[in-house]
């Protein structure tokens, strides 16, 4: 039998490459967090309890797939109800980035999110004011997460370059980092029209803009439909709870 011999050189490179098969091996991903034991912490204000009953905040997270120690963006930021409960998951060694838009800026919204910022469960939340066609700071990069909820049609009647924003959404994820998506629907052919009267927009455009920006939608979610929604009035006006589409989308 003929003997191989190696060079020490070799050796030691053969032994760490074996080395990191062995450690590829066992890694196993992070666990997902109990969602539900999040959404039902005890320090949760009552103003935040009446928020879940009409956007399921369990569910949320659990679409959104967050999980502790990721890096998260949350665009529109609003009174902080999704920030505070990223800010739960991602816990101490996470980062939540709380993104307000100078040209959507409500003085109760920002009164609301300035006493949130006191709480301790947001020692990791950054606030973060710019323009929607330009909201990650050049340090914020290699997102895992950046979520959109309920204000995407906003960027409509505020004329804000969508095909410009989606990009620096897109630039500021990771590969492979997730973009979701939420919002209420408007009826199939009502485009962008009625995205100031009613609040609403069409899925279809909001599907066709994120994915021109280089995104591959992955998922959609059910659990905000209502196809009893009429889907022809203001969504805070209706009668009904109104129909909304929470979409997800994947930085190739």
């Amino acid at each position: 039998m003929t003997e191989i011999c190696l060079s020490p050189v070799v050796t030691r490179r053969l032994a760490a490459a074996l080395a990191l098969v062995v450690l590829g091996a066992c890694a196993v991903p992070e666990p997902a967090p109990d969602y539900r034991n999040i959404v039902l912490s005890s320090d949760r204000s009552d103003a935040d309890r009446a928020v879940d009953q009409r956007r399921d905040p369990e569910k949320l997270l659990e679409f959104y797939a967050v999980r502790p120690g990721m890096r998260v963006f949350d665009m529109s930021t609003g009174r902080g109800h999704n920030t505070e409960l990223l800010a739960r998951v991602v816990g101490p060694k996470g980062r939540v980035y709380a993104h307000g838009s100078p040209n959507l800026s409500f003085a109760a919204a920002k009164t609301a999110l300035d006493e949130r910022m006191k709480l301790p469960v947001m020692a990791n939340v950054v606030p973060v004011m710019r323009d929607f066609e330009d909201p990650f700071p050049p340090e914020v990069r290699n997102l895992d997460l950046v979520t959109f909820n309920f204000n995407y049609h906003d960027t409509v009647w505020l004329g804000t370059d969508r095909a410009k924003m989606n990009r620096a959404v897109f630039q500021a994820l990771k590969p492979g980092g997730i973009y979701i998506v939420a919002d209420h629907s408007a009826k199939p052919g009502a485009g962008v029209g009625v995205a100031k009267s009613l609040h609403r927009i069409e899925e279809s455009i909001v599907r066709q803009e994120v994915q021109a920006a280089g995104f591959k939608l992955v998922d959609s979610a059910s659990f905000l439909r209502n196809p009893d929604d009429p889907r022809d009035v203001p969504v805070s006006k209706n009668p009904v709870r109104n129909d909304e589409f929470v979409l997800k989308f994947v930085r190739p």
